[in-house]
């Protein structure tokens, strides 16, 4: 491999996380060259679950259409007792906030597989797959760049890049995460699963949707993948083996609420064993995020047990915060301090997310010690109070906190909008029903219930797009409706559609432009990408 330039953006790991922000990034004009240890897409299933907001995160780059093929909504989740009980059930709507159904079931490697086709159509993305980062160093000089030292596969050669940034989604045992010196905060939730994937023929006897069996001594999720695809996950010892005679027997026992299989269990040509592995599954955040413009995302920055379907999603959150505002430090020379938001609004999300789920995890479960029976049965009678099972859906995706990028007003003014994202109708644009963010693209826009003021104009112009009428987008009141909630005249929403600031009914002007205004500051024009790097190529 011979010398390479520097680079604008190196990302290390090319699972969903890392695709997704090259993506992202090209959208923005950033180049970014990939390294992945591993030659091709890994064949098996991880992660099964995605909801309304990470699917409008694939809207933007691209793939939503052929993620809707390969996935499948479910309806929600059901929390059973041992007997399979109901106790209470947490419904999702196949018409969210984001345009799209509130859970979607898919098969990982038919998502990666579609990220990394998207790769392939964008020049500004590079793929170098059976090359694997070895360190991480960044100089004291910051405009030396950050050295990447990476050796192919078969080679015990190492070699070295240049980049400007680097972004380290290269998972829970994280090369990146050591580089920046962070360490794991143990946030006190670990258990050892067993995973089993599983495609067959034979009827299952279940709901559309997950259930989970509250068990002290056999807790159990269980959920319907695809057509023919179904996961189960029991808390199994460590010596517990589902293979040989014994094992099969043992397999049947297990799922036998769900499906009839023969006594001496299941065979493969109706009852195929895709893959079944022994997790941990716990919960840890990294107390640093970054260190200078080295970035981690999803597992490298945090690990979450399953039982809210989170883990892919929050790494996908990761990539959509960091991105818009990484491109705006490299191309448009925005104030390097707006890096700085990166791990303040996205770490306490994901601490937040960790916790609802170790409470799941806990409750639902039961652990394993006295208090177990307690816990059910406060969260049954819980769960069964009116708007509780509502609330807790909606807590998945909480507003962000005040903050430099986020200006919130008193509550007084009516709903918070500052710091939630805006819902996203069917807009009509050039005769057509569309998405309304395949109408606002990457950038900042203002959206007005009002004709825009002399001052809206103005900040939408600073920010490089003229203000949006809503009239004038002919949405069926979505729009109209979520700002008269909010008691809000106009919103100025970022490029990952999180609303920045208001403009309270009757006021007419944005008032928090000198908070948020400097770190937005275009300090040179942007330049043009195409001259920054050469051709791409997918080998090294």
């Amino acid at each position: 491999m011979s010398a390479s330039p520097r680079r604008q953006v190196v990302i290390i790991g090319a699972g969903p996380v890392g695709v997704t922000a090259a993506l992202l990034l090209a959208r923005h004009g950033v180049h970014s060259l990939l390294l992945e240890r591993h030659r091709d897409i890994y064949p098996l299933p991880r992660a099964v679950v995605a909801d309304d907001e990470i699917c409008r995160i694939l809207q933007s780059v691209g793939i939503h259409e052929e993620f809707a093929a390969v996935s499948r909504p479910a309806p929600g989740l059901r929390l059973l007792d041992p007997r399979h009980r109901l106790i209470t059930e947490f419904p999702r709507s196949p018409h969210g906030h984001h345009g799209f159904a509130e859970t979607n079931m898919f098969d990982q490697p038919e998502l990666e597989r579609l990220l990394r086709d998207a790769l392939t159509r964008r020049p500004e993305c590079e793929l170098w797959s059976g090359v694997e980062a070895v360190s991480v160093t960044q100089p004291t000089d910051p405009t030396a760049g950050i050295q990447v030292t990476f050796r192919r596969d078969g080679s015990d050669e190492e070699e070295h890049l240049w980049a400007d940034a680097v972004l380290g989604c290269d998972g829970a045992a994280s090369l990146t995460r050591q580089a920046i010196g962070a360490v794991w905060e143990d946030l006190h939730f670990e258990e050892s699963w067993r995973v089993i994937d599983v495609r067959t023929s034979r009827p299952v006897h279940s709901w559309e949707g997950a259930e989970q069996i509250c068990c002290a001594t056999r807790p159990a999720t269980y959920m319907r993948v695809g057509e023919d695809r179904y996961r189960w996950e029991f808390r199994l010892d460590a010596d517990e083996q589902l293979d040989g005679a014994d094992g099969r027997k043992r397999l049947r026992e297990l799922v036998a609420p769900w499906v009839d299989l023969p006594a001496d269990g299941p065979q493969d040509d109706d009852f195929q064993v895709i893959r079944q592995a022994q997790y941990t599954f716990r919960a840890r955040l990294a107390d640093r995020w970054r260190r200078g413009r080295i970035f981690l995302l999803g597992d490298a920055a945090h690990l979450t047990p399953p039982f809210v379907g989170q883990g892919l999603c929050s790494g996908l959150r990761d990539a959509y915060n960091l991105t818009w505002k990484l491109a705006r430090v490299l191309r448009q020379g925005a104030h390097e301090s707006l890096l700085d938001t990166y791990e303040s609004e996205r770490k306490p999300h994901a601490r937040h997310l960790i916790r609802v789920a170790v409470a799941v995890g806990w409750a639902m479960t039961g652990g394993q010690d006295h208090g177990a029976a307690v816990r059910r049965a406060v969260v049954g009678t819980a769960c069964r109070i009116p708007g509780v099972t509502a609330a807790v859906s909606r807590d998945l995706s909480p507003a962000l906190s005040a903050g430099p990028l986020v200006r919130r007003r008193s509550r007084l003014t009516g709903r918070q909008l500052a710091g939630t994202i805006c819902p996203q109708p069917r807009v009509r644009h050039e005769g057509e029903q569309v998405r309304l963010d395949d109408v606002l693209g990457t950038s900042f826009t203002v959206l007005s219930a009002m004709p825009p003021t002399a001052r809206m104009t103005a900040v939408a112009t600073a920010l490089g797009t003229p203000p949006i009428h809503i009239d004038d987008l002919g949405d069926d009141g979505t729009l109209a409706t979520w700002l008269a909630g909010g008691r809000s005249d106009a919103v100025l929403l970022r490029p990952d559609r999180v609303v920045m600031d208001t403009v309270p009914a009757g006021t007419g002007d944005f008032t928090g432009t000198a908070a948020w205004a400097p770190l937005l500051h275009t300090s040179r024009p942007a330049p043009d990408a195409r001259a920054v790097l050469p051709p791409r190529s997918t080998t090294p």
